[in-house]
């Protein structure tokens, strides 16, 4: 398991976006996870699923809520990862109004979360992502906050905020 002061797996995201911009095409675009990261501190975190209960009514709509803050914090890019293609991520961030404040990134085949050793397998999903969140910087893991099972306690915008501004 991806411990603090690791590397993040140098591995493809993936983001759909719905409105074309400057080297971002309209559709599923690639993100390389080093070069993304790079320079930039990032707020990630990672859930079971898109449009499942706690993660669409608690977990993004946390970070959202906390974006300025967040940002304040010196927080450049938060992230949601969630083992799903990335037609249904960007879908659940139109219904989520993520646009513009959280990037919606798609691991469509569980590769970035098998890497981080993060993986659980729910009978009624198949193989998910824990639901875990960590503080990147330049690449680097500088915390990390993972769930037990079936929980929500450690992975919310309130802890990341905290340790952002610490």
């Amino acid at each position: 398991m991806i411990q603090v002061g690791d590397k993040l797996p140098g591995l493809i995201l993936k983001e759909y976006v719905e409105v074309e911009g400057p080297g971002c095409s309209i559709g599923p675009n690639p993100v390389d996870v080093i070069q993304a990261s790079a320079g930039k501190t990032i707020a990630l975190f990672a859930l079971p699923g898109a449009f499942t209960p706690t993660c669409s009514a608690r977990h993004v709509p946390g970070y959202l809520d906390n974006f300025d803050a967040l940002r304040a914090a010196g927080v450049d890019e938060i992230w949601c990862v969630s083992v799903n293609d990335a037609y249904v991520m960007g879908a659940w961030a139109r219904d989520q109004k993520a646009h513009g404040k959280v990037r919606m990134l798609a691991d469509g085949n569980a590769a970035f979360t098998q890497a981080l050793g993060l993986t659980q397998e729910l009978k009624e999903m198949g193989l998910r992502s824990r639901r875990y969140s960590m503080l990147v910087r330049d690449g680097r893991v500088a915390t990390i906050n993972l769930d037990g099972p079936g929980k929500f306690e450690v992975s919310d915008a309130q802890t990341m905020l905290a340790q952002a501004r610490a």
